[in-house]
């Protein structure tokens, strides 16, 4: 089974927030904005082929996640034709 691609977006103790791939030992990059952080996360997951994005609060908690296409979308919107 191949890893699935994904990218965190996580608050930085120092302020602002990072941009990390789980397990890396280098963050991909760091924004003084959240918002800034989830726009370039979901370029680099669709640069390299799809994939997730996970966003964290300022507590580090997980409050929301982002399919990027090609990634498998868990629960797909449902076609309303």
């Amino acid at each position: 089974m191949a890893k699935r691609n994904e990218r965190h977006v996580t608050p930085n103790p120092a302020g602002g927030w990072d941009i990390s791939k789980p397990g890396g030992q280098r963050r991909s990059g760091h924004t003084d904005r959240q918002s800034d952080a989830i726009e370039r996360a979901r370029e680099i997951v669709g640069n390299t082929g799809g994939g997730e994005v996970v966003i964290h609060d300022r507590r580090g908690r997980v409050r929301d996640s982002d399919t990027v296409a090609p990634g498998n979308d868990p629960n797909p919107p449902r076609d309303t034709r």
